[in-house]
């Protein structure tokens, strides 16, 4: 499993592109690859993004995965599949969120392009999930859980090879999270803020509390905001380096795996 970090940031950081990740592995028909969350700045760090081959950004991932529908995670999908299709693409995509996901996604493709649904290239599929039910996305296998977030928010857990990895998108972990991350090898953790009640998010001692809970050798936290990140940056790096795990708050281009 290889994780790469399109992008790292926060909703209006305007330093770092949104929280992107970029997720590429053996699946049940050989290597294949999902994007996890694009929003309106995540969609261009994608293609300029060094650390991803170039026939990859040009040809896209398999599947994209939305965790919910704030702008900073999903309004990216537009410039996305404008450009896939003006580069040719030919191959299914499949777009999998929770409920009201094809209502929404049609939604901002239409107002963004309003023919370009009806000449795409290739076939676009999107599909709702519920919590706590598998489902196949290209070819891993996933199930999410609800966080606890502002807006309706779905946590990750992937199966990628031998390797686990949970991607929290938004939102403070709870229960179901901590039953979904069991056993992941890789947490990614939204931490907008260091100490633990910040409204509708999480924070770096939750990130840590639940990586240490799941077992996980490995620890990203994302998504931090973006005042806190200037201003204690240092402070964040220290209690990651501290913990006793493989622990960092990564850079866009940041890669995890081989």
């Amino acid at each position: 499993m290889r994780v790469t970090f399109v992008g790292v940031g926060e909703a209006f950081d305007e330093a770092l592109p949104n929280t992107s990740l970029f997720v590429e592995g053996e699946g049940g028909e050989g290597r294949a690859a999902v994007l996890l969350d694009c929003g309106f700045t995540a969609a261009a760090a994608y293609f300029a993004c060094p650390a991803l081959a170039g026939a990859d950004r040009e040809a896209g991932p398999d599947a994209v995965w939305i965790s919910h529908f704030h702008g900073d995670h999903f309004l990216g999908l537009p410039y996305l599949l404008a450009r896939w299709h003006e580069a040719g693409r030919s191959r299914p995509l499949a777009v999998r969120g929770g409920p009201g996901a094809a209502e929404k996604i049609g939604a901002v493709v239409d107002l963004a392009y309003p023919n370009l649904r009806g000449k795409l290239g290739f076939a676009l599929a999107v599909a709702e999930v519920a919590p706590g039910v598998p489902f196949s996305l290209a070819g891993f296998a996933a199930k999410a859980a609800m966080t606890g977030h502002g807006a309706p928010c779905l946590a990750l857990r992937l199966r990628v090879g031998e390797r686990r990895l949970y991607y929290g998108g938004d939102g403070a972990p709870t229960e179901a999270c901590r039953e979904l991350v069991r056993g992941c090898d890789v947490v990614v953790q939204e931490a907008y803020g260091i100490a633990a009640g910040v409204p509708g998010h999480g924070s770096v001692e939750e990130a840590l509390a639940l990586a240490r809970e799941a077992g996980a050798g490995t620890l990203a936290v994302v998504h931090v905001r973006r005042e806190v990140r200037r201003e204690r940056g240092g402070e964040i790096r220290r209690r990651l380096a501290e913990s006793g795990l493989a622990a960092v708050m990564p850079e866009p281009g940041a890669v995890i795996g081989p």
